[in-house]
């Protein structure tokens, strides 16, 4: 299977939902996406989850109090995706089928480094969002340090991620990214993120279920980025 292939994550499905699994590390970046979502503004504020998974968002924007809308193109994770509370759409992130200005809050989390256009999600975010609506996304940065780290080492590494799901091509060039989200109507800034070193260890020895990802000055790595649409 080559590298990046979409069908790696219905082979992994039963994944999903394993704290010490093979997405163990997609349920640590949900729960500090969930730390930049704000609470539902209205009653039946909606949610956008762009490249939704199994639907880890799901308890986290279920306490916050919005609709949430999970649009992913696996059928196994969008199945997943509703019974944690989502209503699955299929589609690809490149063309949402949801009408412009629709959500409160738009996730696009761990998906511009899956994409041949991160620009093109991007813009998509912007076209979803209300006016004032926030963005919150995380992501693979482009670089050589960023590659020997998410795939030459952590590929490597019992607990990291599966081998060949990432394609350091499409890794995401930040200054791009900032330039174009300027472009769209979005104020957007980036911080970088890195696991507890002493969490991940606790949960390595099976000592914790998470781990917290604390914000650092480097985006050189791993980096999320926290918006609102103009």
């Amino acid at each position: 299977m080559r590298r990046n292939d979409p069908a790696q994550y219905d082979q992994l499905a039963d994944e999903w939902w394993r704290h010490d699994g093979e997405f163990a590390a997609l349920h640590w970046l949900a729960a500090s996406r969930a730390e930049h979502v704000p609470p539902a503004p209205h009653p039946g504020a909606v949610l956008v989850d762009l490249a939704c998974g199994g639907g880890l968002m799901g308890p986290y924007v279920e306490r916050l109090g919005y609709r949430h809308v999970g649009v992913d193109i696996g059928i196994r994770g969008l199945e997943l995706a509703r019974r944690h509370g989502v209503l699955p759409v299929r589609g690809s992130v490149l063309a949402v089928p949801l009408a412009d200005g629709c959500a409160d809050v738009v996730l696009a989390g761990e998906i511009l480094e899956h994409v041949e256009d991160d620009v093109g999600v991007l813009a998509e975010c912007a076209r979803l969002l209300r006016p004032g609506g926030a963005l919150v996304l995380d992501a693979l940065a482009a670089g050589r340090l960023s590659t020997l780290v998410n795939v030459h080492l952590l590929e490597r590494v019992p607990g990291g991620p599966p081998r060949g799901l990432h394609d350091p091509a499409l890794f995401v060039d930040r200054e791009r990214l900032l330039a174009a989200a300027d472009r769209l109507g979005l104020d957007l800034r980036l911080v970088g993120l890195r696991p507890s070193m002493r969490q991940a260890i606790a949960w390595k020895l099976g000592r914790r279920t998470t781990v917290a990802m604390k914000p650092i000055r480097s985006t050189a790595v791993v980096f999320a980025g926290y918006g609102r649409k103009r």
